[in-house]
């Protein structure tokens, strides 16, 4: 293999395979050199210095990462991940990035901080440390990759407050910080009216300490959710495209899909995403979310909201899975979401909501779990049905147009007809068995005997005048 091409052998790969050693690299004009996803282990291998793309992935290389690997000046994608290296990472990388542009060191052991330095003419497009042993703080030099699309930082142990300055990052598409150390709102400590995010498309931060209200700012500048930012890329999937350097390598990601985690090879273009899970945001869930009509998947479990689920959430009509779980929402769930049309995945338990469930379409697929720990919830799938109470019937009006304050129902008017009927058929019954009631008669005679008498007064007391 040693003698393949004299030399002039640029491209080699025996990716997939089943290879457990590597002894040396022969060829010094080697460009591609691809040995990614298969079982060799031992120290990491230094390329000759023309490469421009090794890959290494998924294999059993261990120890620390030499600063050698710095000498390939010409490297434009690098990807150690799904190893076992260990150490810091070299700080040689802020200075490769000039022309890198595709770093991925994920799943490995890496510790320390994240290079502070990153040269002035940035290349990457891809930063993913993800799954490592990392410290923070954040570099702000990370702003001179003005072309970065990916960065992704989580599952690490970053002790920050939020990065607000990487909204700056025009073509910034994914955004992942999960699963770290970070705390604080996320406010803004700048006046500025420019925009924030305008191109993101996946926002992670889940399974922080950040805290505060929901960021309405950041949420009414993410234009390409928001429909107002035209995606430039025509490819179906996110990735370096270069024909240069052997054809186009996909960016991976792995994230929470309905419920479940998954490792994405490749990041479709069209995803919208928005995870702010497990942290301890508080108020209300801010109306402008209405305003994100690509957005495919919302989890905004495990905090502190409280306040109603808004109907502006029917404008959300890409989205596939909605999780509010585990917070103190209150109110009815509004019916017409109901009639989103991808919604497949849904989840509202562990709040404080009532009312009845909204039936059809969608809906009818959701079980029980959907809706756990939410006692004033009736209606299908739950157990517990709905009393439905009639209206009241409409107030008596007066005359006058005004409505009277004694309303009457029909129940009460029968009651009462009943009650009279019944006491008049008594009396009746008693007289015609006993003859006149003596107390009847004497009280009428006694009243006709003084009104006599009244008028006999009268009439002494005009001829009396008369005379006078």
């Amino acid at each position: 293999m040693q003698e393949v091409g004299n030399g002039s052998l640029t491209y080699f790969n025996v990716s997939h395979n089943s290879l457990t050693e590597v002894e040396h690299f022969p060829w010094k004009n080697i460009a591609v050199l691809d040995l990614s996803s298969n079982l060799i282990g031992g120290n990491l291998p230094i390329p000759a210095s023309a490469v421009n793309v090794f890959l290494i992935s998924n294999n059993n290389f261990n120890g620390e990462v030499s600063s050698l690997i710095c000498n390939a000046t010409y490297l434009k994608i690098l990807d150690l991940s799904h190893n076992n290296l260990s150490g810091t990472i070299p700080r040689c990388f802020g200075n490769l990035s000039n022309s890198l542009q595709f770093l991925n060191l994920k799943k490995n052991k890496f510790y320390g901080t994240i290079p502070p330095t990153f040269a002035e003419g940035c290349q990457l497009t891809n930063f993913n440390l993800n799954g490592n042993l990392l410290e923070g703080p954040l570099t702000p030099s990370i702003l001179n990759c003005i072309g970065l699309e990916v960065l992704d930082l989580g599952n690490n142990k970053i002790n920050d407050t939020f990065p607000h300055w990487l909204g700056s990052l025009p073509q910034l598409q994914v955004l992942v910080l999960k699963s770290n150390h970070m705390h604080g709102p996320l406010c803004v400590n700048s006046s500025k009216s420019s925009p924030f995010f305008s191109k993101i498309q996946i926002f992670d931060l889940s399974s922080n300490y950040f805290s505060g209200p929901l960021p309405v700012r950041y949420i009414n500048s993410f234009k390409a959710i928001i429909n107002l930012e035209k995606i430039g890329s025509t490819m179906s999937y996110m990735g370096v495209n270069d024909p240069g350097i052997g054809g186009f390598y996909t960016y991976s990601i792995g994230i929470v899909m309905k419920g479940q985690y998954m490792e994405l090879v490749k990041i479709f273009t069209m995803w919208m995403i928005i995870d702010l899970s497990n942290n301890q945001f508080e108020g209300g869930i801010p109306k402008v979310i209405g305003k994100l009509n690509l957005l495919k998947g919302l989890n905004l479990s495990h905090n502190n909201l409280n306040g109603g689920i808004p109907t502006s959430m029917e404008n959300l009509t890409n989205l596939e899975w909605l999780d509010l779980s585990s917070n103190t929402l209150s109110g009815t769930i509004p019916n017409r979401l109901a009639d989103l049309p991808f919604l497949s995945s849904f989840n509202v338990s562990e709040n404080q909501l009532h009312g009845q469930i909204p039936q059809g379409k969608q809906f009818n697929t959701f079980g029980n779990d959907s809706y756990d720990g939410n006692k004033g919830l009736c209606g299908f799938p739950v157990s517990k049905g709905c009393n439905i109470i009639e209206p009241p019937p409409p107030n008596v009006l007066e005359k006058d147009g005004s409505k009277s304050n004694i309303t009457f129902g029909w129940k009460v008017v029968l009651i009462g007809y009943g009650c009279g009927v019944v006491f008049g058929m008594s009396v009746g019954y008693v007289v015609f068995q006993t003859g006149k009631p003596k107390w009847l008669v004497n009280l009428v005679e006694i009243q006709h005997e003084k009104k006599r008498r009244r008028k006999s007064k009268d009439g002494s007391r005009s001829n009396g005048r008369r005379r006078i």
